[in-house]
């Protein structure tokens, strides 16, 4: 190709390549080279003409260089030849390589050669730069492009309208991915008078200049990857013209193939507008009129529609927009006599454009039986109503069959019907479009427009599920269901709601059952697709968007039986010769076993045996044919006792023949070379390993019976070559390490006796530790593998690891400590993260020089470049000193002279430091604070080192509490604040930063409008055991109001999703109060009586009436975060506990009544007489109960 893009005027490509090849041949020829072989006489012909091609076009290039605009009268003659020779050319094969430069050039000296009075001239020159550009592919440069585009706008105001559609032709195909460029001229393309704006206007009577300018204005708003998109007046502008071409009505005489390619022009412009970049709509109108008039063109071209079309849609569930009427259909019009412009030899309109187009109509709309092939065939179990299958068998039936018509009119029929289905498939595209770009929230409101959310029966509504069954071109069911997959994926909040256990109500229907009834008639629709689908591409679209709809749907909350049928009729599709189906189908069977996992309806699914239900019978043609060729990777009907006994789940035995066995037979799109040891391809594997994940995950119970065999599949896959199958073997791994920690947790519900015994899992682990998964741990080549076998490693089971061989054990700590310092971040951050994990197990806790080393790799991956290996980091962090506090109270001081004090110096520093980080680290980083506060000792308090760090770390937990960071932040800053006055040993009465804790605490607890905020802040206030820790009597009574302001405005909120959290304020609040009552002095009555006798006191005395009598709940919010910890304030005690201790506070209290004197002894009259009145009424109430 760079000898051709070199070679001389005149001189002969033949003689060039001989001389190149004189040049390169060797002295000696090799006895390995390939054999010379001829070339046919088809290719030679072909290559001289590519070579040809090449040549011509530099020979007339040369030629119009030449020539100049003041040569003499010939320069007409020498033009319209030239033109015409290097229109004639080819330039689409690979072979032709131009270079842009040379493009360009020719095209701006050619634009000073013709006048714009040489009308034909100026057709021709439009007609060579589309044929250029649109072949090669060329997008001009910008000096290129300004010049051309002053021609052309110049053209269009000087010459006469015939030459018009050349001309916006040619101007199309110069502003493709251009439209940021063309600045200088969109005043006089787009402005009020703007030509395109004139051409493309509805009420202009001719359709191809229409379609021309539209096209223009939907190049201009193309955008390429990297570049701007046009700027954002103009490009309303289009959107607008858009949008007005698609709402006017089809004039009554206008042809239809040309009015079909100018709606296909005005789709192309509004997916190209919504493309380029954040697009923001006018308000609920524009988008509502965008969604109704894309809903009309749905279904354009479809015989027997007669729908009464709103202009807007708007977002509410109105099922009466449309209806159907019951006119018959009427058959379709003939095509009108061709018009002088149709009649016009037509060139390629637009960029890639296919040639071959009889070809396409015969294979994209072929002529068929009624309803285009699409029957209705009967599924066991899932009976379609009759009413709608007659009505959308009727919907789509021609009204005239295809033997009516002579060969030329059939052949027009089906070019319009080929037509019809490229509007219909480029309206769902921009429908994807749309979906992609508006907010999903917004969208929800316009689902019913879209998808039935009525029972069945009646007329069947027109939504894209109508077109999924019924349309007959493939292509545009597929564009249907990429819609339909799209509005699903990311539903599951929207479809969350949806329920339907309870029994229907008459008065009025619940939007919960509504939504159910979408869940219900989106599985029936989608499973008659399924049926009657016979294209692979499509039938894998289905079978996706079926795995969209069940990781979506809350099948917990509805009706058992929906899954079933599925599960059943999708079974056989695992023997479909095509792969992207069987991959499909495995992706949906991992959908099904992760939708609310454990579900008791796919857990029976997964134990019944044999295939009953998947017999062939239940599939459509296309498998009663392929299944002739068994696939060996099927379950067999017939099981022997053992095996019904052991009832290990047939998909897991399906997957793992899939992963390991070869297959028998070969897919049509595998092509030849298969044998008998060859495994399935890697998509079908790799799929395979992810259902064998999700079974592990969410029923690991069934699959135990099989734990050593599923290691054994996961060693194979780390032993092979390929890292995506090493990748999920190493997942699979985890997740089974995951299961079995599952079994063994205190809230695990599995009875003793049927955990995996602890014995087997400690041989488990030893044969996966001495086998392959040492290499993914080192394949430093693979840090993504070696990221998920860190993971692996941290899914051993704590009391297993204690039974593991010490020399595993070692290999373990080594490999997770070296890995630390990995050049990777993701094999950093997961090193971090297990080393967090191995922290808290009971055998390593307690050795002073593992938790040493682990504090080392963590404090130095603390200061890491990358955000997710801090937030691992802090979160390891946040366990270590939970492992220190637990160590505290198991060996006491001991532990703690063991532990270098510059060490935990460290750890204070480096937490203080991570706490103004991202709030991910900073979450965690502030439990670590708490935990590092409440560690400290005496000792190391006293010491001037510690003496700095203490006040950083305290003044940065009060200002994260007082600061607008996510609330998970502030809570963990309350506890943690909590946490620290735990410790004896801080000076909380003398300290200068307690009053600003104390003061920080008070605020939030009063004005903080997260409740569980508020509840961390309440408890951490009622921590100190002391009465000497709360500081003086102004403190003391300070942190009382505060305390009693909050409960009194425990009610007020504005999320209602804070109502949850209301009564476990109230009694973590009245419960602090009482603590506060319990430790009072007679200096601190004053505070109190006076504000016992407000209106939040006597609201005071209800609350604890409650209290007392063992009601209020219990603290129903966690810290949040991946490690656990305990929590302050969180009270276990009944009623009678609670009452026996303000029984003994009361007594202590009227004690202090009688001591004092003055207003001391005056306010401690009134608290006990409070309290008094309290006891009586809880009195009453156990009397009254009693009774």
């Amino acid at each position: 190709m760079a000898a051709k893009e070199t070679l001389h005027q005149g001189s002969s490509p033949l003689m060039s390549s001989s001389a190149c090849i004189n040049d390169c041949l060797p002295g000696i020829l090799s006895p390995d080279a390939v054999p010379f072989t001829p070339m046919s006489q088809e290719n030679r012909v072909e290559l001289g003409s590519v070579a040809a091609t090449g040549v011509q076009f530099n020979r007339c290039a040369s030629k119009l260089r030449s020539l100049r605009a003041g040569n003499p009268a010939n320069l007409k003659t020498e033009l319209n030849i030239l033109f015409d020779q290097l229109i004639s050319e080819n330039y689409t094969s690979d072979v032709v390589v131009l270079c842009r430069q040379e493009v360009c050039t020719l095209l701006v000296h050619v634009t000073r050669l013709v006048p714009l009075s040489q009308e034909h001239l100026v057709v021709k020159l439009c007609q060579l730069t589309h044929h250029l550009l649109n072949q090669l592919q060329v997008v001009v440069d910008e000096q290129t492009l300004d010049v051309c585009m002053c021609y052309a706008v110049q053209a269009l105001g000087v010459c006469n309208p015939w030459t018009h559609s050349e001309i916006l032709l040619a101007l199309s195909t110069l502003v493709y991915g251009n439209g940021p460029h063309c600045h200088r001229h969109l005043g006089a393309l787009l402005g009020d008078d703007g030509i395109l704006r004139l051409y493309s206007d509805p009420s202009h009577p001719d359709m191809e200049l229409r379609r021309a300018a539209l096209t223009c204005l939907a190049n201009l708003c193309l955008s390429v990857p990297g570049q701007a998109s046009l700027e954002e007046p103009y490009r309303s502008v289009c959107f607008k013209v858009f949008l007005q071409t698609l709402q006017s009505p089809q004039p009554p005489d206008a042809d239809p193939l040309l009015y079909c390619m100018m709606v296909q022009g005005a789709v192309k412009g509004l997916q190209a507008s919504l493309s380029g970049g954040k697009w923001r709509f006018g308000g609920s109108e524009e988008l509502g009129a965008l969604l109704a008039v894309l809903k009309r063109f749905m279904f354009h071209g479809c015989p027997g529609v007669c729908v009464e079309w709103l202009s807007v849609l708007y977002p509410a569930p109105l099922p009466q927009y449309e209806t159907c009427c019951p006119k018959p259909p009427q058959p379709p019009r003939d095509p009108p006599a061709q018009t002088k412009t149709s009649n016009k030899k037509r060139k390629s309109k637009g960029r890639g454009r296919k040639a071959g187009e009889e070809e396409e109509v015969e294979r994209e709309v072929r002529p068929g039986p009624p309803g285009g092939g699409r029957t209705w065939p009967k599924t066991p179990g899932l009976p379609p109503s009759p009413a709608v299958v007659s009505s959308l068998a009727s919907f789509w039936k021609m009204s005239s069959s295809d033997s009516e018509f002579s060969d030329p009119e059939g052949a027009a029929h089906s070019k319009l019907r080929l037509y019809h289905s490229r509007v219909r498939q480029g309206v769902l595209l921009c429908l994807l479009t749309v979906v992609k770009a508006v907010d999903r929230r917004t969208l929800y409101g316009y689902w019913s427009s879209f998808i039935p959310d009525t029972p069945i029966g009646g007329p069947p509504p027109l939504t894209l599920l109508t077109i999924v069954l019924k349309d007959p071109s493939p292509k545009v069911r597929t564009c249907a269901l990429q819609v339909l997959s799209a509005l699903l994926e990311g539903s599951r909040q929207f479809l969350g709601v949806a329920e339907d256990l309870a029994p229907p109500r008459t008065s009025y229907t619940p939007f919960s059952f509504s939504m159910a009834t979408t869940v219900r008639e989106l599985h029936r629709s989608l499973s008659l697709a399924l049926l009657a689908e016979s294209s692979p591409h499509t039938l894998t679209q289905v079978v996706k968007c079926l795995a969209h709809l069940v990781g979506n749907a809350p099948y917990n909350r509805l009706r058992p039986g929906l899954l079933s049928p599925l599960w059943r009729q999708i079974r056989p599709y695992l023997r479909h010769r095509d792969v992207n189906v069987r991959v499909s189908v495995l992706t949906l069977y991992g959908a099904l076993v992760s939708a609310q996992a454990p579900l008791p309806e796919i857990q029976l699914l997964l134990t019944q045996q044999g295939d009953g239900t998947g017999s062939p019978s239940h599939t459509p043609h296309t498998l009663q044919r392929n299944s002739q060729t068994p696939h060996t990777h099927t379950p067999p009907a017939s099981h022997t006792p053992g095996e019904e006994e052991s009832r290990v789940p047939w998909l897991l035995q399906l997957c793992v023949s899939l992963v390991t066995q070869p297959r028998d037979d070969q897919s049509d799109s595998e092509g030849p070379g298969g044998g008998a040891s060859v495994l399935e391809p890697s998509p079908v594997r790799l799929e395979a390993l992810q259902v064998l994940a999700h079974l592990v995950r969410g029923y690991f119970p069934l699959c135990q019976v099989c734990l050593c065999e599923l290691g054994g599949v996961s060693a194979r896959c780390l032993r092979e070559t390929d890292p995506s199958v090493q990748l999920h073997g190493a997942k699979l791994l985890e997740e089974l390490g995951t299961g079995i920690i599952q079994q063994y947790r205190s809230e695990s519900s599995q009875p003793e006796s049927c955990r995996v015994p602890i014995q087997q899992v400690v041989q488990f682990w030893v044969e996966v530790l001495s086998g392959p998964l040492n290499g993914a741990l080192q394949s430093q080549q693979h840090p993504t593998l070696q990221t998920s076998a860190c993971d692996t490693l941290s899914s051993i089971l704590p009391q297993a690891f204690t039974e593991l061989p010490e020399r595993s054990q070692t290999l373990c700590i080594t490999v997770l400590l070296g890995l630390t310092f990995s050049d990777n971040s993701l094999v950093k951050a997961a090193a971090v993260r297990a080393l967090g994990v191995y922290i808290l197990f009971p055998c390593l806790r307690e050795d002073v020089m593992f938790v040493a080393d682990t504090a080392n790799a963590i404090l130095t991956a603390l200061d890491d470049r990358s955000p997710n290996v801090r937030a691992k980091a802090a979160w390891s962090l946040g366990n270590l000193t939970d492992t220190l506090i637990v160590n505290m109270g198991c060996l006491g001081e001991v532990f703690q002279e063991e532990l270098s004090d510059m060490l935990v110096l460290q750890m204070v520093q480096s937490a203080t430091k991570a706490s103004t980080d991202k709030d991910r680290v900073k979450s965690n980083a502030v439990r670590a604070l708490g935990n590092l506060l409440h560690f400290l000792s005496l000792g190391q308090l006293t010491r001037p080192v510690f003496q700095r760090p203490l006040e950083e770390a305290i003044s940065a937990l009060v200002t994260t509490v007082q600061s607008e960071a996510t609330m998970k932040v502030r809570w963990n800053a309350c506890y943690a604040l909590g946490n620290a006055f735990r410790n004896p040993a801080l000076p909380l009465d003398s300290a200068s930063w307690s009053a600003s804790a104390f003061s920080a605490l008070c605020s939030v607890v009063i004005s903080c409008q997260n409740f569980k905020v508020r509840i961390k802040s309440a408890a951490a206030l009622s921590v100190p055991a002391s009465r000497r820790c709360y500081g003086d009597a102004e403190r003391f009574g300070c942190v009382w109001r505060s305390l009693l302001t909050a409960l009194e405005h425990s009610e007020e909120t504005r999320d209602f999703l804070e109502y949850r959290y209301c009564s476990a304020l109230r009694h973590t609040l009245t419960h602090s109060l009482t603590h506060l009552l319990q430790l009072s002095q007679s200096h601190d009555m004053p505070a109190l009586g006076a504000s016992l006798q407000t209106e939040e006191g006597r609201g005071f005395r209800g609350h604890l009436v409650k209290y007392l009598r063992g009601g209020g709940g219990g603290v129903e919010c966690e810290r949040e975060g991946e490690g656990g910890g305990g929590e302050e304030g969180e009270i276990e005690e009944d009623g009678e506990d609670r009452l026996r201790a303000f029984k003994e506070t009361l007594e202590r209290l009227r004690g202090l009544s009688g001591e004092g004197e003055g207003e001391e002894r005056m306010s401690a009259k009134v608290v006990v007489a409070v309290l008094e009145d309290v006891l009586r009424s809880c009195e009453e109430l156990k009397v009254t109960t009693s009774d």
